[in-house]
């Protein structure tokens, strides 16, 4: 499980970065910069709640040995 979300969380660094690529910086809300700008949310968002995952998973296992 371990394994397979820091996969997806590479896979979304790699949405991240390709999404900036496509960003046309001198009009960010036109057609194709709106959508990057949306998919570079939607990956910021796969990060932050997967490494919340990985925290609680964590703090589950140190609660399950101390018992």
């Amino acid at each position: 499980m371990k394994i397979f979300i820091y996969i997806l969380i590479a896979l979304s660094v790699g949405v991240i970065a390709y999404n900036i690529t496509v960003l046309n910086f001198d009009n960010l809300l036109g057609d194709e910069s709106a959508m990057a700008l949306i998919g570079i949310g939607g990956a910021a968002c796969v990060i932050v709640l997967l490494s919340i995952l990985l925290t609680s998973k964590a703090i589950d296992r140190k609660s399950k040995s101390k018992y």
